[in-house]
């Protein structure tokens, strides 16, 4: 009788061992399922936008008590100071979507639609080289573009970490847009058919004597005439992307624009408010048939004496100020 007590109590034990087994199995089941899960949630989360790399102007937006206001600008056509970004961004979202690398050629911009491709021409070595904008920034006062690691290899500033440069916009990509069908009036639709038409036929005339005709004659043809600093016209060929041109460029310097006017008076009343900053001129331009007048500092001797400049001005009160480039 006491052996099968104990036979029995080693059968109830082997039962609640089996048990805690089966209950230790299903909990690792559980979280091998939450952990999958989770695990899948955030490969949803992380995974590739369904939007990346595609056409965005974007909605202003506010960056450090800034506000930025992205638009199209077919038009884009500035000088200024690039600075590069790598390591602590490369793998991470854009702006649009897409992952950045920082060994690719894009670049950052606070308010041109992404994606749109950017010439931007370093000015104290001729080096020009075509990026796509994909990001937003950068976000320091004085900069007008932030380039890839690669893209400032190959402009030559790496090491110097800025540059004085010119960025002009090569294209404006949109989407496609199907338009409307257009109705047709009765009287078109009642009108009779028109005569057909005979064959049209073309053919290329040998040119006039002595006349020689150049084999490179259609080879510009779309060309855009660009013009750097004091260099005088040059002629690019259509831009591609990755591919280095080597400018002339003439001599170029760092000014801070602190304000532009309608009224020649309200430009001398901020340039006496800012004489104890630094010498000053008043330059007259003509946009779109209005002459502006516009405050410069300068010329600065390097990107730091242009970034204390700015800061004094900005600290004053005056938020529109700017660095550019001439």
């Amino acid at each position: 009788m006491m052996g099968w007590h104990l036979e029995r109590r080693r059968i109830f034990q082997s039962f609640l061992l089996l048990l805690a087994v089966l209950s230790l199995t299903a909990c690792a089941e559980s979280q091998l399922a939450l952990h999958m899960a989770k695990q899948l949630q955030r490969a949803a989360t992380e995974g590739p936008s369904p939007n990346a790399g595609a056409y965005k102007v974007g909605k202003p937006y506010q960056i450090k008590g800034v506000w930025y206001y992205p638009r199209e600008n077919a038009q884009y056509d500035k000088t200024g100071i690039a600075s590069w970004y790598g390591d602590p961004f490369h793998g991470r979202r854009t702006a649009n979507g897409e992952i950045y690398n920082m060994n690719g050629l894009t670049a950052a911009h606070k308010t041109l639609p992404m994606p749109v491709r950017v010439r931007v021409t370093n000015l104290d070595n001729g080096r020009s080289l075509v990026l796509r904008i994909n990001d937003r920034g950068p976000f320091v006062n004085g900069r007008i573009i932030d380039v890839s690691r690669r893209a400032a290899q190959l402009l030559g500033f790496i090491k110097q970490g800025t540059a004085k440069v010119r960025v002009t916009i090569v294209d404006r990509p949109r989407p496609a847009v199907v338009a409307k069908r257009a109705k047709t009036p009765p009287e078109q639709k009642n009108a009779l058919p028109a005569l057909p038409r005979g064959k049209v036929t073309a053919q290329t005339l040998a040119p006039p004597p002595g006349v020689k005709q150049s084999a490179q004659q259609d080879s510009n043809v779309g060309a855009v005439p660009v013009r750097i600093a004091n260099a005088g016209p040059i002629t690019l060929s259509n831009p591609v992307t990755g591919k280095i041109v080597q400018q002339p460029v003439g001599p170029s310097s760092i000014f801070i624009q602190a304000g532009a006017f309608s009224l020649a008076q309200n430009a001398n009343r901020l340039r006496a408010r800012l004489a104890y900053i630094g010498p000053s001129r008043i330059i007259n331009v003509f946009i779109k048939g209005q002459e502006m007048f516009r405050v410069h500092l300068g010329p600065l001797k390097s990107v730091q004496a242009a970034d204390n400049v700015l800061k004094q001005i900005l600290d004053s009160g005056i938020t529109n100020a700017r660095i550019i480039v001439e």
